[in-house]
């Protein structure tokens, strides 16, 4: 399979699907996803993503290559991540689309080729909202609350972030971009570069086969990596700005210490009273001084990170020239 970057898109479709310990959901949902596609019409593909499963998904994936044509199988060397499993399916694709889904078979097929029109409409991302969400009444709550926070903190007009079902022009997306728990921010890169969403309500059907992957023990990490999407998302290109931002308010502090500490000394007459304000003066004033160096180095790394990389800071949409428009 050739990668992401290198190669022009040969297919209509990419269909990525990470997959973790699924052995009885794979060869059904595989069947799903290519009885649902073939009547369309469109040339696809199916590049399953195995995340380093234990329990003999592995060979059940190998085996459905030779059943279908369309299937593409990557094997992990460990587990890394539904993100990463998610990131090098993408990479490897070569479909003018991509759609993401989860492996538990509690996405339906059957709604893709909606959301494929709703991408015709000049959507460069088409969210899945599952509304009637078959799970749980404690994730479900969970589910509720992290979205609301999530909307609030990145301006992400959508209700169901955390739905894996997912359809994506090629260009509204880098795979290479994501790390951490990051697929549940994926419609905030594709707002990041400029793209267009939309939400579309989708199926959601009870687990049938397997065990949940997902916990409570995942929080700490999805609300880490909020905060870092939040930081990427406002200063991708400028990380010097928000350092200087914090450095501005360390240093507001150190003058309102160093202000309280010449009062105690003029209405005492001695130098050693409100010596904690002095301490504490000097101490923000040289934080203040340190992090804005901090973010100085920050820009020279982003710099030249773009530099060597040979990338631009910018995702141009078309151009125009000779008044005819051209599409990026």
């Amino acid at each position: 399979m050739k990668a992401y970057h290198q190669e022009q898109p040969s297919l209509d479709l990419s269909i990525v699907v990470p997959i973790f310990n699924e052995r009885d959901n794979v060869a059904p949902l595989t069947n799903d996803i290519v009885e649902a596609l073939v009547p369309t019409g469109k040339s696809f593909e199916v590049i399953l993503v195995n995340d380093g499963s234990s329990d003999g998904t592995d060979s059940k994936l190998d085996a459905l290559t030779s059943v279908h044509e369309q299937v593409r199988v990557i094997h992990f060397a460990g587990n890394r991540g539904q993100t990463i499993a998610i990131a090098a399916g993408m990479y490897f694709s070569v479909g003018k689309v991509i759609v993401t889904m989860d492996g538990d078979r509690q996405n339906d097929p059957s709604d893709i080729p909606a959301m494929l029109n709703r991408l015709d409409e000049g959507f460069d991302c088409v969210s899945g909202w599952r509304r009637d969400r078959q799970d749980t009444g404690p994730r479900r709550l969970v589910s509720q609350v992290a979205n609301r926070l999530v909307r609030k903190v990145t301006g992400v007009p959508v209700n169901d972030l955390g739905c894996t079902l997912k359809a994506y022009s090629r260009r509204a997306l880098d795979p290479t971009e994501l790390f951490g728990e990051m697929h549940r921010f994926l419609a905030v890169y594709v707002l990041a570069r400029g793209g267009k969403i939309c939400e579309m309500v989708v199926r959601h059907h009870p687990r049938t086969a397997g065990v949940s992957k997902y916990g409570m023990s995942r929080t700490a990490r999805v609300l880490a990596d909020l905060l870092l999407i939040r930081i990427l998302h406002k200063y991708r290109t400028r990380p010097s700005h928000m350092f200087a931002k914090v450095s501005q308010y360390m240093f507001l502090g150190a003058v309102v210490c160093g202000a309280f500490w010449v009062f105690n000394v003029l209405r005492f007459r001695s130098l050693a009273a409100g010596s904690t304000s002095f301490l504490s003066a000097i101490i923000l004033g040289a934080s203040a001084v340190n992090i804005l160096v901090a973010g100085l180095v920050a820009e020279l790394v982003m710099r030249a990170k773009h530099s060597l990389s040979g990338s631009h800071p910018w995702n141009i949409a078309r151009m125009v020239s000779g008044g005819e428009s051209k599409e990026s």
